[in-house]
């Protein structure tokens, strides 16, 4: 991860909007496409699976923190407190997510089923399935970015596969089976 460029405190200040407004829509619990399209850094998979601590690439908590604020706004989240959030990165950068861009920002609450703490699961299976080559980056930075939900139930289709079947095949199945989850 040594060859990120990490940009300055004020570069990344600059990023943040001074006076934000509701136009994000959530589906499902998923992030607006649109707004928040997620942003991947690299497909390499050394430099994911080798590259080193992601603390040399994480933006400061000073521009996370407003951003958050901003977005709790943009995503019109308004029973949210800043402290029932972290903001995090929608694709990961366990899994070579882009640290320092909004678009790949965004405020996700610490509690409930679809919460941070499930998400981290999440990060660090993929973070996983891509080191041991399961899953390319970029299949890992896809699923990640456009319904995270499932590989919960990947991994459980994968652990109780008697016929040991591949993660990739899991997830298309899962897909097939699950498509309410995404398009619901």
């Amino acid at each position: 991860m040594s060859d990120y460029k990490k940009p300055s405190l004020g570069v990344l200040m600059a990023r943040v909007p001074e006076e934000p407004t509701p136009h994000s829509k959530s589906r499902n619990g998923l992030p607006d496409p649109i707004c928040k399209p997620g942003k991947a850094w690299t497909i390499d998979r050394d430099t994911i699976g080798h590259g080193g601590s992601t603390s040399l690439i994480r933006p400061p908590v000073q521009h996370t923190d407003a951003l958050k604020v901003a977005q709790i706004t943009e995503f019109d989240y308004g029973d949210a407190e800043p402290e029932d959030c972290e903001e995090d990165h929608l694709i990961s950068l366990e899994i070579g997510g882009h640290p320092g861009v909004p678009a790949n920002l965004r405020p996700e609450a610490h509690g409930g089923k679809y919460g941070s703490e499930e998400m981290d699961k999440v990060e660090n299976w993929l973070h996983k399935q891509v080191s041991s080559g399961a899953m390319t980056p970029k299949e890992a930075q896809e699923g990640i970015r456009t319904n995270w939900k499932l590989y919960p139930l990947l991994w459980s289709a994968v652990t109780k596969s008697r016929d040991r079947l591949s993660t990739k095949w899991a997830y298309l199945l899962l897909i097939r089976d699950h498509a309410a989850l995404i398009y619901d």
